[in-house]
């Protein structure tokens, strides 16, 4: 056949430490019909500070891969929420083979069409809260890329016709595809008039949705006659694909017709005419390919002694599974994103007849509802049961209903197909289950009624049975309950919702506790969290004694926000927000900064006629205020105006120092008993809140750096000197000249003015 080569890449995104689906990057693919292998390229690099991260450590990546909806993944091994059913995928853990580069490939023989989805994230990491900006950080890029090869005008069969092939030597395989319509219980097979140079030397195989694989459903054509291949319950709307092969080393020409019978279920005594006006009397897409030349929407043609033949209807042999019954459809309520609600008609209440069972079809939209949680309950109503031994069985499988057998019903799987089993009875009259991330498509659940006796399972008599059904797609899982938070995320245009959990809860749900904090432990850290701004009080109380008004107003404004703002910013229930976070967060942090910037100011002691102007507190404020607002964790644009502050302090006392000529502050009791105490404290809190605070020990240690912080400002915050009543005015000395007036207290920068007398010194 004609190979067609198609090439998909995705842009690098950064990868995050795993703590749930909310911090793994999510890649969407599309794989077209008839692919016969699909190459990832997967691509990771390393950065440092914009160039490549050589000096990175090296640390493992895995990938998931999934078809039709995001991987359901739990590399924590955490417990899933009660009825909740685990969809499986493919994982891959790549290894470095570069300082700074590894690429690993995955390749996927015959891949299903449609969607496919990648996810990756690193492994999860110690928890340390880093300073942004404080260090290069390393950063591992993903980058995945994907190479198709597909087939391109592979030959259609149509049911019912018998088509002619001839094998070459030098050809080993034929492919065809028959579309399968809606209400087909049978897929029958069948190669005919079979000659080669050793009897009939092929192998027949069959597979929906992609061309087969070795291990696909095959039947060896030595060994059976007639060659027929049957395939019961089909997927429904879907194309099948046979693929006769020749065995190795067989020479010659090899010819043979096939032929393909379609079993309506709902005429079980004949098979699907062999005449059918058009393609869209079966439903078939308009994407299928070429049937002997034959034009879209054409009548096949008419019989040819070397093509195609068109026998009579062929009666098929009644046998289990082939009838069907009606399919209820259900209608679609979209409320929001993720929000669907599936009504049944005249429901929700239905009756399951104890002769037949009572099938609905649930249709989920392509890519609009993969990324959600498909939820089903079923509630039986006992009064209804006549006081008989009754249990409600419902199978719910994926694009084909499963209504055959008493025994399939109550296990809801065959040898191709496995589907999810709810049931009810008089004991346990309630049954949920949930599909994180469903496959779109059609889901059909099968309801039967069957009675207990001492033989098992058997059909009842006379005893209608009638349960509440409910269908619905929601974002999360109990919307992640108390202890998480349902995060509607998206990559590129694609939609998925996913939780983040709080207070140590881990798990799809939010509902694994093995980690969990106690209600104590939660009440614990948040009283420290909050009780722990007390400090402040006593660096107003000084400010106050000074005459630091204005630094007074700007403790106690701190020190309210950051109480309110740890109460409301808590994970677990022990919350209480008097305002919305944000506006907490902002006044918090502007009022710490702002903070540093007053007392460094006032330790600068400029002159009256700038502090009388406010000049510089103005200043500050809007700064700080939109440092904040552009980067509220960013390193530079926080610690910038504080580097400001200290710099205009250390301009204005070495201007003191020099104009005294000596060092400012002049006393060794303040630098001994007030500076260095006050500086080595501000340091300690700054290097515990930079380079030992991480998410266990955030409680305590950043309770610490509150009782620091506000220490450090009790012993850095300077005296003001107050004017002493004892002294008169001094005597002006005639003539010309000029006086200079200093005041000692000022200049010695005592606390307390009556630790020394107070004497006004004039020199002319």
């Amino acid at each position: 056949g004609l190979f067609v080569t198609d090439y998909f890449t995705r842009t690098p995104r950064k990868l995050s430490p795993f703590r749930s689906f909310a911090s793994i990057e999510l890649f969407h693919f599309h794989i077209p019909e008839d692919t016969v292998i699909a190459v990832w390229n997967l691509i990771t690099f390393k950065e440092q500070g914009g160039t490549f991260g050589d000096q990175c450590p090296d640390r493992s990546i895995t990938v998931y891969f999934r078809s039709g909806a995001p991987s359901v993944i739990n590399p924590l091994h955490t417990h899933f929420p009660r009825d909740t059913a685990v969809p499986g995928s493919f994982a891959l853990t790549l290894t470095w083979t570069l300082p700074n580069r590894t690429t690993g490939v995955f390749n996927v023989t015959s891949p299903l069409p449609g969607d496919w989805f990648l996810a990756a994230h690193l492994p999860k990491d110690e928890g340390k809260i880093s300073v942004k900006g404080l260090y290069e950080e390393c950063q591992y890029l993903f980058q995945p890329q994907l190479i198709v090869q597909r087939l391109v005008n592979i030959a259609v069969l149509y049911p019912g016709h018998v088509t002619e092939q001839s094998m070459a030597p030098h050809n080993r395989s034929c492919l065809y595809k028959v579309f399968v319509p809606s209400y087909t219980s049978r897929v029958l097979v069948e190669v005919l008039r079979c000659r080669g140079a050793e009897g009939c030397p092929l192998w027949l195989r069959v597979r929906a949705k992609a061309p087969p694989l070795h291990n696909s459903t095959t039947l060896d054509c030595r060994e059976h006659t007639p060659c027929q291949l049957a395939q019961d319950l089909p997927f429904w709307q879907h194309w099948y694909y046979v693929l006769v092969e020749k065995h190795p080393g067989v020479p010659g020409t090899v010819s043979f017709q096939v032929t393909v019978q379609l079993t309506d279920c709902s005429r079980p005594s004949l098979a699907r005419p062999p005449f059918l006006p058009s393609s869209a009397s079966m439903n078939m897409p308009h994407s299928f390919g070429s049937a002997g030349g034959l034009a879209l929407g054409d009548s096949p043609p008419p019989t040819s002694p070397n093509d195609t033949k068109h026998p009579a209807p062929i009666p098929v042999t009644s046998h289990a599974g082939e009838r069907c019954w009606p399919v209820r459809p259900t209608l679609r309520n979209e409320l929001d994103t993720f929000s669907v609600h599936f009504y049944i008609f005249f429901g929700p209440n239905v009756s399951v007849p104890p002769d037949r069972p009572a099938v609905f079809v649930i249709n989920l939209l392509p890519v609009l509802d993969s990324g959600g949680v498909l939820n089903l309950e079923l509630r039986l109503n006992v009064s209804s049961l006549c006081g008989e031994n009754v249990t409600v069985f419902g199978c719910l499988n994926h694009e084909v209903p499963l209504t055959s057998g008493d025994n399939t019903s109550v296990t809801c799987e065959t040898e191709s197909l496995a589907g999810f089993l709810l049931s009810v009875n008089a004991t346990a009259s309630l049954s949920r289950l949930r599909i994180p991330y469903p496959q779109t498509g059609s889901w059909y659940l099968s309801l039967r009624s069957l009675c207990a006796t001492e033989h098992g399972f058997e059909p009842c008599t006379n005893v209608t049975a009638e349960v509440y059904l409910r269908a619905y797609l929601s974002p999360c899982i109990n919307d992640c309950g108390i202890y998480g938070q349902c995060k509607l995320l998206r990559t590129n245009n694609y939609l998925y919702a996913a939780c983040e959990c709080k207070a140590g809860w881990n798990g799809w749900g939010c509902t694994d506790n093995a980690e969990a904090f106690s209600y104590g432990f939660q009440l614990l850290s948040t009283l420290l969290l909050c009780l722990s701004n007390v400090m402040f009080v006593p660096p107003v109380a000084i400010a106050v004694r000074s005459h630091y008004l204005l630094e007074a107003a700007v403790y106690i404004f701190t020190m309210f926000f950051s109480t309110f703002y740890h109460a409301c910013d808590q994970p677990g229930i022990v919350v209480f927000c008097i305002m919305e976070y944000d506006v907490l967060q902002f006044c918090d942090f502007l009022g710490s900064l702002m903070s540093v910037w007053v007392t460094v100011i006032a330790m600068a002691r400029l002159q009256p006629v700038v502090k009388q102007a406010s000049v510089l507190y103005l200043l500050g404020a809007m700064l700080l205020a939109m440092a904040l607002q552009m980067d509220r964790h960013g390193l530079w644009n926080l610690l910038g105006p504080s580097l400001f502050a200290l710099g205009i302090m250390a301009v204005a006392w070495t201007a003191r120092t020099i104009r005294r000529r000596h060092c400012y502050p002049p006393t060794w009791k303040r630098w001994a008993f007030y500076l260095c105490p006050g500086a080595l404290i501000a340091a300690a809190a700054v290097l515990l809140y930079a380079f030992v605070e991480t998410e266990e020990n955030y409680f305590y240690i950043h309770s610490i750096w509150h009782l620091l912080i506000a220490g450090s400002v009790g012993f850095l915050l300077p005296p003001r000197a107050k004017p002493s009543r004892r002294l008169g005015p001094l005597p002006r000395r005639k003539g010309c000249g000029y006086q200079l007036c200093v005041n000692e207290q000022e200049e010695l920068g005592l606390v307390d003015p009556a630790v020394a007398s107070i004497n006004s010194i004039c020199t002319s």
